[in-house]
């Protein structure tokens, strides 16, 4: 079985390429699932990716985030460009899948072959993502996305993971929900490069507006850097998505023209390998029967014989061996 999933996975990747739904789905399947394949599948479809622009929204609950999602991907069709869309969702407690479904909120494309949109569940990962998420975007990338759209699970203003996997963050604000003031307080104001006051048409709108212009003025910045721009829009009627989407141009050719993009890549990929390695490194400890280790060593701290630190430093240098509890915390 094994076998024939390994020879599965060139073919899958090349119907991807060509832009079948299909296999897309399913390699994104093999990374939900982190399937012994995904390696394979990362070394595959390597050379064929950044060169999507991913675009991150988030915002709080209410905000109208899918609506503005589903009005963006409408611009960026009729601009002829092929999106991509991970929209991150409540997991369903019993089966950990995405419990809310977007592919029913934006509708208007699942006839569209040029569109995919993929609902993932979030599965008890905070920040407002999956753990996933970044391998997905690579699939998407990789089958030839131009834009890969990313949309947040919604569980608050604290969801800022997205900056550190977005080319461009698009925040997403509603006049009447007292966002101005809770934007300065989780620290939004520090990681969007766009701002849309959504549902506009609302009163408050232009309070609002100018609240979060002022505070974004009030930021600290050093010379040359991106000025994020405040627009208003009502999703629902496509009211200002034209505008929103100018705005995200401009910042991506920004972003290219500073060289502020190659230095976000980096981090991003840089965040990625650590994640990575770190989850190696949880697997290679929940294999290891260091539990006579630890133990041994959680006596000896709580007696006060060795500091915490000096026992992790011994745990660890030792290859967490089984039986052996040496190295600085036993001498």
């Amino acid at each position: 079985m094994a076998r024939r999933g390994a020879h599965a996975v060139p073919d899958l990747v090349a119907r991807a390429r060509a832009g079948d739904p299909a296999a897309v789905a399913r390699l994104i399947t093999l990374v939900e699932d982190a399937s012994p394949l995904l390696r394979e599948v990362m070394a595959a479809i390597g050379p064929d990716a950044g060169r999507a622009h991913v675009l991150g929204i988030t915002g709080a609950p209410g905000v109208g985030k899918s609506t503005t999602t589903n009005a963006l991907v409408a611009g960026m069709r009729r601009a002829g460009r092929r999106v991509g869309v991970l929209a991150i969702d409540p997991s369903s407690p019993f089966s950990g899948g995405a419990l809310l479904g977007d592919r029913v909120r934006m509708g208007d494309h699942a006839l569209d072959r040029d569109v995919y949109i993929r609902s993932m569940g979030a599965r008890g990962h905070l920040g407002g993502l999956a753990w996933s998420t970044p391998q997905a975007v690579r699939v998407l990338d990789a089958a030839g996305c131009d834009v890969v759209v990313v949309e947040t699970v919604g569980v608050g203003q604290s969801e800022v993971e997205v900056a550190g996997l977005a080319d461009t963050t698009l925040v997403l604000l509603a006049p009447g929900m007292g966002d101005g003031i809770q934007a300065a307080k989780a620290g939004i104001l520090e990681i969007g490069d766009v701002y849309a006051v959504n549902k506009a048409d609302r009163e408050g709108a232009d309070r609002t507006r100018r609240e979060l212009r002022t505070m974004l003025a009030m930021a600290e910045r050093r010379d040359g850097a991106w000025r994020p721009p405040v627009v208003q829009t009502v999703a629902s009627t496509g009211a200002g998505i034209d505008d929103l989407l100018a705005e995200v141009d401009r910042h991506a050719a920004w972003l290219r023209e500073s060289g502020e993009l190659a230095r976000r890549r980096t981090l991003r990929a840089r965040r990625e390998v650590e994640a990575i390695a770190l989850a190696a490194l949880r697997e290679r400890w929940a294999r290891a029967d260091s539990g006579a280790d630890l133990d041994a060593l959680a006596e000896r701290v709580a007696a006060g014989e060795v500091d915490p630190y000096a026992a992790a430093d011994d745990l660890i240098a030792d290859g967490v061996e089984p039986g052996r509890t040496t190295g600085r915390a036993a001498d």
